[in-house]
């Protein structure tokens, strides 16, 4: 199985006509994302690589039928109107591309979420992808280079990087360790699926045997994290790397979600909390899949 994703699911494109919609549309449908169609106010009655456009989310779905999920290639102020459509349309599943949304435009998604049962990924991400079945987004860039570069296998894949997501997928691969599903949950201060959600998917997915997550400075998602596994919710074995070990408080360590404020969201703080509930910490990034084949070889996931 994987998580969130595969080729069963029926994908909308939000602005589908732009230049990175286009783009990623193309790369959704060559990797075999069931791209049914895409809504750009004014632009409907065309078609992108084949893909039927429409004006608004609910033409689309009276003309194609169901819709499963919408990807978000919008203009970050106008991501809260698009993303509320398609929530009010009946989507139960967004992946907000853009980064810079206001912060209060996303607590009103994620409240609107929250009330008609529905989730996103994002903002500020590059998607979600499972191997061999489907992408949202633009993980891999380019349909080739994603089937070349990830392989299926037992390793659920979480990061706040969107860099690092392919990164770790691509490296441990060479190692010939495949992911059931790899998420960039946002590089965002208030993201809709963060580090301890995902890792309750994974833990919920029968195929996804261990975890791999990258995690940064600031916020409290890996601390989360390590209290579902104190809690017991969590039960799989979690490698991970933390990022911006020599930043001070104050800094920003790359996103806007990764900063030290008043000793909160430390490095040190992060390490330590991991470590306390069994989490396997690796030191450099160059070392997680040497540390993911050990731990996989440990629970005899792998020979």
């Amino acid at each position: 199985m994987s998580i969130l994703i595969d080729q069963t699911k029926r994908v909308l494109v939000q602005g589908i006509t732009g230049r990175e919609g286009r783009a990623r549309a193309r790369l959704m449908k060559e990797y075999g994302t069931q791209v049914v169609a895409g809504v750009t106010p004014g632009k409907g009655n065309q078609e992108v690589d084949g893909v039927p456009v429409f004006d608004t989310i609910r033409e689309a779905w009276e003309n194609v039928g169901e819709i499963d999920i919408s990807v978000l290639f919008i203009p970050a102020p106008i991501v809260k109107s698009a993303a509320l459509e398609a929530i009010d349309a009946g989507i139960k599943l967004l992946v907000i591309v853009p980064d810079r949304v206001p912060i209060y435009d996303v607590l009103e998604i994620a409240e609107a979420a929250q009330e008609a049962g529905a989730q996103f990924v994002g903002p500020n991400t590059l998607g979600v992808l499972s191997p061999g079945k489907a992408v949202l987004g633009m993980i891999g860039g380019r349909a080739a280079s994603a089937r070349a570069w990830f392989i299926t296998g037992p390793v659920g894949i979480t990061s706040r990087s969107g860099g690092i997501t392919s990164s770790m997928a691509y490296y441990l691969a060479q190692e010939g360790i495949g992911a059931t599903t790899l998420v960039h949950v946002g590089g965002d201060v208030v993201v809709g699926l963060p580090h301890p959600e995902v890792i309750k998917l994974f833990e919920n997915d029968p195929e996804t045997k261990a975890v791999v997550m990258f995690g940064e400075i600031g916020g409290g998602q890996e601390e989360q994290v390590a209290d579902l596994v104190e809690a017991g919710e969590v039960t799989k074995p979690i490698i991970a790397f933390i990022g911006g070990k020599a930043a001070k408080s104050g800094t920003r360590f790359s996103h806007a979600g990764a900063i030290i404020e008043g000793g909160r969201g430390t490095y040190e703080g992060k390490v330590n909390r991991l470590r306390e509930v069994g989490v396997t910490i690796v030191e450099a990034f160059g070392e997680l899949p040497q540390a993911t084949k050990a731990v996989l070889r440990e629970h005899g996931i792998m020979k």
